[in-house]
């Protein structure tokens, strides 16, 4: 992955609050919370990662897929859309 130090340092400082509200969302099970406070826990986790996922995507289309459209080369090319179009479907989903 070619991402800068900074940007790394802040999807990984993301990735590390993601995990710790996964594992309060574990205490709650064990701790039998109520339902309601579960799912809203649960939609807040994947706001965040759906949060993080747009920074990484955003990387790999400044990154990786540019270097691969400006390389001249046509089969590059259509596999990077292709993969584009694999991955952002993936997402809507």
């Amino acid at each position: 992955m070619h991402m800068e130090d900074e940007k790394r340092e802040a999807v990984l400082q993301r990735l590390r609050r993601i995990e710790g509200q996964v594992r309060g969302l574990q205490r709650m099970v064990e701790e039998d919370r109520y339902c309601g406070d579960i799912l809203d826990q649960i939609s807040s986790v994947q706001k965040a990662l759906r949060s993080t996922g747009k920074i990484v995507t955003r990387n790999h289309l400044e990154t990786c897929v540019t270097d691969a459209l400006r390389s001249g080369d046509a089969e590059a090319a259509e596999r990077t859309y292709d993969e584009i179009m694999d991955l952002l479907y993936k997402q809507i989903q």
